[in-house]
């Protein structure tokens, strides 16, 4: 199960500038890239907020909301307390149940583009709030920007009834060959470029596996299965990677993220699903 798949609730991502919160949304008070969570396992209701901070109606921003719970951020520096304490927004991936984890950090990150797009990129005059469409506008030199999604791809290399693990500099798990699209490329290329790059190989037969939208990177993950062209020595990106090894279906590490694509794509492999 994907990080996404929270049915029987379901994600509104529409557009409502002019929505307003009420007693039980949720409150992403958003600040130094870090948010608030009420004792560590939720984000503040806005009668909670309302009650302790006093912020003015016109100071919340409406996102998103899952199955009638609406979402609101606040732009606004507020003191730690014993009950209300920062944490990186890494850590909403932990909260539960799992609709609060996928509607926590999808709503962050769009809390994090409107904080990170406050003014002008091109004349450096302040921005505001389209009514149309979720979009900022610069009212100068009328430059639109909308939220940023980076595209980017995961890929099983598979050659028979083994698959292709790495580690990356950053982390200690396995996991799958990944990257981010280049301008000019499409997905598949992106596939071939990031598995030559990265371990010296070439690979055909890609086939589609599925996708999953990862607020932690503002990406939206594209994940491929693709055969080994032929048995040739693996040449490590030292850059990027530790280590990449090949592993039988019933030797594969279990160490894996259960809500994320790479891991949903390892133990189907596992699993003879694909």
């Amino acid at each position: 199960m994907l990080l996404q798949d929270i049915a029987p609730k379901r994600l509104d991502n529409r557009y409502h500038p002019d929505k307003q919160p009420q007693g039980t949304d949720l409150i992403i008070i958003f600040t130094n890239h870090q948010v608030i969570l009420k004792n560590r396992s939720s984000l503040p209701t806005f009668k909670g907020v309302d009650t302790h901070w006093h912020f003015n109606k016109r100071d919340y921003t409406y996102l998103l909301s899952v199955s009638g719970v609406g979402f609101f951020m606040v732009n606004a520096e507020v003191s730690p307390s014993a009950t209300y304490t920062y944490v990186d927004p890494t850590f909403l991936l932990r909260l539960k149940p799992q609709w609060l984890a996928f509607g926590s950090s999808t709503a962050t990150q769009l809390a994090n583009w409107y904080v990170s797009n406050q003014f002008c990129g091109r004349c450096g005059h302040r921005t505001e709030r389209s009514m149309a469409e979720r979009a900022l506008v610069c009212p100068n030199c009328h430059r639109t920007v909308y939220p940023t999604i980076a595209p980017a791809i995961i890929v099983a290399v598979t050659n028979g009834d083994r698959i292709l693990l790495t580690k990356s500099l950053v982390g200690n798990r396995f996991a799958l060959i990944s990257g981010y699209t280049e301008i000019g490329e499409t997905l598949e290329d992106t596939v071939h470029r990031e598995v030559y790059e990265e371990v010296g190989l070439r690979v055909h037969n890609l086939r589609y596996y599925g996708g999953q939208p990862w607020a932690v990177s503002h990406s939206l993950l594209v994940g491929y299965v693709a055969d080994l062209d032929e048995a040739v020595s693996i040449k490590l990106e030292h850059d990027e990677l530790t280590k990449a090894q090949w592993f039988d279906r019933d030797k594969i590490p279990q160490d894996g993220v259960p809500f994320s694509l790479t891991w949903d794509m390892i133990e189907a492999f596992r699993h003879h699903q694909i």
